[in-house]
């Protein structure tokens, strides 16, 4: 019988891993941190992410977590905006820009015609050199 444990990825201690990713005194932590990120958006609807973290003191990449898991809403926050993972522009859903997200999905179907084209110029060559050989046996 094996216990499953795992260095926590955020102080290192070893745990054993049961639902959560991080030791039990780091979950404690990050629920502190949510809790008061929750807290002052309540007070503070006005606030941007600047002001949340000045507020609260949790790490800007904490916050920015909580929002894309769904855990902080910022439905109610007008001025909440977090940067874009690509080019860093504000956003306020998902992970990149709408801008980026254009130039991904053309790069995605510019990648995707070129295999096509040249799959079909590969088959296109292999069927010449079969019809060659036939023509020289004739």
């Amino acid at each position: 019988m094996s216990m499953n444990v795992q260095n926590c990825p955020r102080c290192g201690k070893l745990f054993v891993k049961s639902f959560a990713e991080s030791c039990p005194a780091c979950v404690k932590e990050t629920e502190a941190q949510y809790t008061a990120c929750v807290e002052f958006l309540r007070n503070n609807r006005k606030s941007d992410l600047q002001e949340l973290h000045e507020g609260t003191e949790v790490p800007m990449r904490q916050i920015i977590r909580f929002i894309r898991e769904g855990r902080i809403s910022i439905a109610d926050s007008p001025n909440v905006t977090y940067p874009c993972e690509v080019c860093g522009s504000p956003i306020r859903e998902h992970t990149m820009c709408d801008s980026c997200r254009q130039r991904l999905v053309k790069d995605v179907n510019q990648v995707l015609e070129e295999g096509k084209s040249s799959a079909a110029a590969e088959k296109e060559s292999l069927h010449y050199r079969i019809t060659d050989r036939l023509k020289e046996r004739h």
